[in-house]
């Protein structure tokens, strides 16, 4: 839009003729001095053209710039809306780390069906499932009991076996800052770091059932419902150690024993006075 030789008049300097204009600024001649002033700012209030037909053009930028400006001051605002609610997330996070009691059955045991064997290592994740019944119908499980000391066991057993024959596939530490309180999807993710999936062969040689045992039913190996158990923080560590036993290849077995370390440092365990094992399959 050109506005030279464009006759204006100020509220305070009356009238005057344009005489310069670029994107920013527009330069004014009144009768006494030359003005400049921010374009196209100062059309608002303080400046009027007399040509009404580039006035109205003139009017459809400035209520696009006016447009274009809330949505900028929008976008501000909201923007620090996310981060006080951010920032409240992080206080809220620190306060429950810093505030941490050490559950004695902070670990979890998760059953694994075909397709969960798979994706639980490709994604190094699992999914606690959805509540069935009552006013939360539908909504993820939060599993409230993990914390950054917690691991999660990973089993399976194949339908023709009987429950006894459930295998360990594998056991990761969940992510560094990991609140179960927090978890609203329900998905629990593995450390970057502290992670280990046995072979087939090592996996046969891992039956949870010589760890586990239900407190009620001692002598019993049954699973009943649902995705996950928790369990004992040292029935873990033995499972840790043993890992550590299986391994022949000195880097896993340099890993394993790296997360057997960081798990019982993290649980408050001491590795010389762990007991041995003494779940069900072992009390029969």
């Amino acid at each position: 839009m050109n506005l030279i030789n464009k006759k204006v008049t100020h509220k305070r300097f009356g009238m005057g003729s344009i005489v310069k204009q670029n994107d920013s600024s527009i330069e004014i001649h009144f009768a006494s001095e030359n003005k400049k002033f921010v374009f196209p700012d100062v059309f608002g209030n303080h400046l009027k053209l007399h040509d009404k037909s580039v006035a109205n053009s003139l009017e459809k930028i400035l209520q696009k710039k006016e447009l274009e400006r809330k949505e900028e001051e929008w976008k501000k605002e909201e923007e620090k809306k996310l981060q006080r609610k951010k920032q409240e997330l992080r206080l809220e996070h620190e306060k429950l780390m810093k505030n941490h009691k050490l559950h004695p059955e902070s670990q979890m045991v998760f059953w694994c069906d075909t397709e969960e064997q798979n994706s639980s290592f490709s994604e190094w994740k699992v999914f606690s499932g959805e509540i069935k019944s009552g006013t939360n119908k539908g909504k993820s499980n939060k599993p409230i009991r993990l914390h950054q000391n917690s691991a999660v066991l990973l089993t399976a057993v194949d339908s023709s076996m009987p429950e006894r024959d459930r295998r360990i596939l594998g056991v990761y530490m969940v992510n560094e800052d990991f609140i179960g309180k927090l978890c609203e999807d329900g998905y629990i993710p593995a450390h970057s770091k502290y992670r280990l999936q046995l072979t087939e062969q090592e996996s046969d040689q891992m039956l949870f059932w010589e760890y586990y045992v239900n407190g009620k039913l001692p002598h019993k190996m049954t699973w009943n419902t649902g995705k996950y158990r928790y369990f004992d923080n040292s029935w873990m560590a033995q499972i840790l150690i043993d890992i550590v036993s299986l391994k022949s290849d000195p880097k896993e077995r340099e890993q394993a024993q790296e997360f057997f370390d960081h798990f019982c440092k993290m649980n408050r365990i001491i590795a010389q006075e762990l007991p041995d094992p003494n779940g069900a399959l072992m009390r029969t």
